[in-house]
């Protein structure tokens, strides 16, 4: 388990990724509100599989689900309230990909398909990869239907003739997508929180509804 802790703008870091003196990370909570200062690239969420490669801030939002990057300056940023904040570092090129990962998403592999777009656009080799999978809601709280759940099954066995609710653990099926892809299990970061168990601390769309609010994530490279 990765050793995530609350920093003073109260914002998760994880002290395995701060080996990285150059790296600029953390995962936002409810009142860590908007962060992230400097240049910043959010996306237009559509839950997908959609990996986008940017190099500076576009004029207008891009639609996709995970964005990379290896220019220095640069923020990729996500917002969340539920779904799996995903931060990938490749600490060799130097590069950083954000993801966004909900059940549709991660149904599509979205957290691979990144590290696959790290490769090809950077060369990136997988087994020297970081990822931290940030607060999202646990199988603690999630309980979804055999028809999403069947999607499942390729990656969690016990899924695949599912006929009833289940209690879906989609960080362990990133987890499991992203050792698939390449990367090596102890180079995994996990153990963050539960979203919807804490509302003092996380914006959750289960238990608010439409009435949640969005928790940014954000990841970059510093300027040299």
């Amino acid at each position: 388990m990765a050793t995530f802790y609350k920093d003073t703008r109260q914002v998760y870091r994880v002290r395995e990724l701060d080996r990285f003196p150059w790296l600029d990370y953390g995962f936002g909570t409810r009142a860590s509100g908007a962060w992230a200062e400097g240049p910043r690239v959010l996306l237009r969420q559509v839950h997908s599989a959609v990996c986008l490669r940017v190099d500076r801030v576009p004029r207008e939002r891009p639609a996709g689900d995970a964005l990379l990057t290896a220019t220095p300056g640069l923020l990729l940023a996500i917002r969340t309230a539920d779904c799996l904040p995903i931060l990938i570092v490749d600490p060799r090129r130097p590069a950083v990909a954000a993801v966004h990962a909900g059940w549709r998403g991660t149904a599509l592999a979205v957290s691979a398909r990144t590290v696959q777009a790290l490769a090809r656009d950077f060369a990136s080799r997988p087994e020297e990869l970081e990822v931290a999978i940030g607060p999202g809601i646990g199988a603690c709280c999630y309980q979804v239907g055999p028809e999403v759940a069947r999607q499942f099954g390729a990656w969690l066995p016990e899924l695949a003739e599912a006929a009833g609710p289940v209690r879906l653990d989609l960080a362990e099926v990133n987890r499991r997508q992203l050792i698939q892809a390449g990367v090596p299990p102890a180079n995994l970061h996990v153990g963050a929180a539960c979203t919807a168990c804490s509302a003092a601390e996380f914006c959750s769309f289960r238990r608010e509804r439409s009435k949640a609010g969005r928790m940014l994530s954000a990841i970059g490279i510093r300027p040299r």
